[in-house]
């Protein structure tokens, strides 16, 4: 019924759940319709403003062919200008006096001009400032476009992002939700079953009830009739006895040990990280080891830090070494982990060493404090730093004390009786929330602090890395110390309880511990003697026959191993001859393919047959090519210049200063044209990798998004994970109490029957006697008869 409740209250919680997902649901779905209807706006207004800007596109092009038409007017108008002034000139030349006819046209005709050229000059101003507010509108509306698309572009993908988020979600709560009640069905089919089962072994329980009691006697007899003495009066010798095994107690201290394995290897992990890292800082602030010296203090704190593995590790090595020594065979108690005994000494030796380094690092803070850029709010965080230490420092000599005590009973038997054993888990429990709530602060105080160093114009790239992993090594510390002290509170019950170990529910001596566990292994090794099979006998003038065969064969066998190792030997050997021959058959086929060639080429020039004149004529152009002068070759940056030496005329001077003009010439444009071709290319390369910049700034960005939200997704599987664990563990627990529950119900069922069996017998008995009282007409006064007996 308790299963179904739960049950029943995961179902109520996972539809709220769902009933607030689908009003987020309605919620983004408003905001997308939303979005969708301010970006139609903003494109209708973007056409709005194209139109406009087509207009004024118009506009622009009528003031451009007006502008075009004055221009040429105003030409016409100097042309005929310049025609009466030509005229006027010759006229005066002549030495008639101007006619008062022209110079009214004159006067007019300049007034024209005067009048086209203002016009055409505030035409020029207009236009001017038309194609400027032309240009300004359109950049602010190219600027708005792109701001638009790139909010659309935002908002789209938040959309996208939070509708894959509550999909999956939605998914996942479905999921879940038939999980459940698949697991709901198979429960309460379980239960039916556990219903028939009892039944079944009610019946059962009777009948090895009858079968026992029957045993029980024989057995009595048999002790009171044949045994003479009593052996179990000394307690020395009934230790040696072979104790009752629990099996289930074994499997679950297994487990426990195995998450606290896990747990211990977080938390040493998490340890190294926070001293390693600590000893870096160290060697970057106050004062930087690369550029000066560090002080004393710091360097002595160095090398102590820098031995934190050396007490760490033996804390994860004992500890799965005592993880090792619990199997299922074994029998666990604190009497009979010896091993218990070396996780207490290396952990003694860890919190030795947090003492011993403690005073250094108050010593550096205090050298922190002291620097010249440290402020007041430092030196608040500083000193809350120094605290937390402390705090640390002490909460870990708390929890040596009790690992201390927890592994005496190993050692003496009469060293700790069960109550003080549940009173020292009990404390240790709590020292465990301490150090969680310790290392909480200490991580928050940093934290802080390490927000107020990045402000710091000293702060390097290498210092603000080092705290960023300070900060990742102190929140791992917080977790697996969270972990450990929530694990350790929900198997308190388990590590306060006895198992009932020991001979006649007795405590187990841990001197005798391992001479029981040995008589333990001895009685099984005896037993699974006794239930081994016999081989089959077999005659021995068949053995010897055998025998003579087995040896015949391997004898063979090696003779043949032989043979398989010299044939693979000249296997191999003929491989390789085989690889030298093919080898030279290709050389010989490459000397074949060549002398052919050359036997061609020499029948050839024998059917050629040359005559001897055509030998004397090449012989006497190759004298004269001789005597002819060789020409010479000067290079430079430029180019290359053939130069002959032979007698020029004036001319050929002439015709050769053309040509080396124009050879530089043409060389100067070349490189000229190359030198702009460049510039283009690095012009354009550099807008590439302008545009590469952006994109990879933009990336960059993206990518810390993405990291932050992986570290999320992370720490919701952890969380979930750690829910998961937690909920199978409860679950099992209370499989464990319901198996309990029923076999104490079975127990008070048998002892209930029991008592009905003996009130129907007494009132059996009461019956008889009134009916004898009856017969022998005998009256009885009512007070004689029982109250109770009346009423039945």
């Amino acid at each position: 019924m308790a299963n179904v409740t739960d049950l029943q209250s995961k179902y109520s919680k996972l539809a709220q759940e769902y009933s607030k997902l689908r009003a987020q649901n309605q919620v983004l779905k408003k905001a997308v319709l939303d979005e969708q209807t301010s970006s139609n706006s903003l494109k209708d207004e973007l056409k709005q403003k194209e139109q406009s800007l087509r207009k004024v596109e118009q506009e622009m092009d009528s003031l451009s062919f007006r502008n075009q038409q004055l221009t040429k007017r105003v030409e016409l108008l100097q042309e005929e200008l310049l025609l009466s002034e030509s005229k006027s000139k010759r006229s005066r030349n002549k030495g008639d006096s101007p006619p008062q006819v022209n110079l009214q046209a004159q006067s007019v005709f300049d007034e024209d001009l005067q009048k086209k050229i203002q016009e055409n000059e505030r035409l020029h101003i207009q236009f001017y400032e038309a194609d400027e507010q032309f240009r300004r509108q359109e950049a602010q509306l190219r600027s708005r476009l792109d701001q638009l698309e790139k909010e659309s572009e935002q908002h789209q993908a938040v959309v996208d992002a939070l509708t894959s988020k509550y999909t999956d979600a939605i998914e996942k709560l479905q999921s879940d939700k038939a999980r459940l009640e698949v697991k709901a069905q198979t429960l309460e089919r379980e239960a039916k079953d556990c219903r028939v089962r009892t039944e079944e072994c009610q019946q059962q329980l009777r009948k090895y009830q009858t079968e026992v009691s029957s045993q029980l006697k024989h057995s009595s007899s048999v002790i009171q009739e044949k045994v003479p003495f009593n052996d179990t009066q000394l307690s020395d010798y009934n230790s040696l006895n072979v104790p009752l095994h629990n099996r289930r107690h074994q499997l679950k201290a297994r487990d426990v040990a195995a998450q606290a394995l896990g747990f211990v290897q977080n938390l040493v992990s998490a340890l190294l990280n926070f001293h390693s890292y600590t000893e870096q800082r160290v060697h970057i602030y106050p004062l930087d080891s690369s550029i000066e010296a560090i002080s004393p203090v710091n360097q002595k704190f160095s090398q102590y830090l820098h031995e934190n593995a050396s007490y760490l590790r033996p804390l994860e090595e004992d500890l799965l070494q005592l993880h090792q020594s619990i199997t299922e065979d074994a029998i666990t108690v604190l009497e009979t982990l010896a091993k218990l005994q070396d996780f207490s000494r290396s952990f003694s030796a860890y919190s030795s060493f947090l003492q011993k380094i403690l005073p250094y690092q108050l010593k550096s803070l205090e050298e922190e404090c002291d620097a010249s850029l440290c402020t007041a709010a430092l030196t608040a965080r500083n000193h809350q730093l120094q605290n937390d230490m402390k705090k640390l420092t002490a909460v870990f000599h708390k929890l040596k004390s009790y690992v201390a005590l927890l592994a005496v009973p190993s050692v003496r038997s009469d060293a700790m009786c069960q109550s003080s054993a549940t009173a020292v888990f009990t404390q240790m429990s709590a020292s465990l929330h301490g150090l969680h709530d310790v290392s909480t602060e200490l991580s928050k105080h940093y934290s802080q602090k390490v927000s107020l160093e990045q402000d710091l114009p000293t702060a390097t790239q290498k210092f603000r890395t080092t705290n960023e992993c300070l900060l990742s090594s102190l929140a791992s510390l917080t977790n697996s110390c969270g972990k450990m002290a929530t694990f350790f509170s929900n198997n308190l019950d388990f590590f306060a309880s006895c198992p009932g170990y020991g001979p006649r529910g007795g405590v187990v001596n841990p001197l005798q511990a391992d001479s029981m566990i040995e008589n333990k292994r001895r009685a099984a090794t005896y037993m699974s003697a006794i239930r081994k099979v016999r081989p089959e006998s077999v005659a021995y003038r068949e053995a010897l026959a055998n025998r003579h065969i087995l040896t015949s064969s391997t004898e063979s066998r090696e003779g043949l191993m032989q043979q398989v190792v010299q044939s693979q030997e000249k296997i191999s050997r003929l491989e390789q001859e085989k690889e030298h021959w093919l080898l030279e058959a290709q050389l010989g086929q490459v000397r074949l393919q060549k002398e052919s060639q050359r036997i061609a080429q020499l029948e050839a020039q024998i059917a050629a047959g040359a005559p001897e004149e055509q030998h004397s004529a090449a012989d006497g152009s190759d004298a004269a090519r001789a005597d002819s002068p060789e020409p010479v070759q000067d290079s430079s940056l430029v180019g290359i210049l053939t130069i002959t030496s032979c007698s020029e005329s004036a001319a050929d001077q002439e015709s050769r200063e053309h040509l080396i003009k124009t050879h530089y010439m043409s060389r100067v444009s070349d490189l000229t044209s190359q030198l702009q071709m460049c510039d283009s290319k690095a012009v354009h390369f550099h807008a590439e990798c302008r545009a590469v910049a952006k994109r990879l700034a933009i990336a960059e960005k993206s990518r810390e998004t993405m990291t932050e939200e992986l570290k999320l997704a992370n720490q919701n599987i952890t969380r979930l994970q750690d829910e998961l664990s937690t909920t199978k563990r409860s679950y099992e627990d209370q499989l464990s109490m319901m198996s309990d529950h029923l076999c104490s119900m079975n127990d008070t069922l048998s002892k209930q029957r029991d008592e009905i069996d003996t009130l129907k017998l007494a009132s059996k008995r009461n019956h008889r006697l009134l009916h004898t009282h009856t017969h022998t007409h005998t009256p009885l006064k009512p007070d004689s008869i029982p109250h109770r007996r009346v009423c039945d």
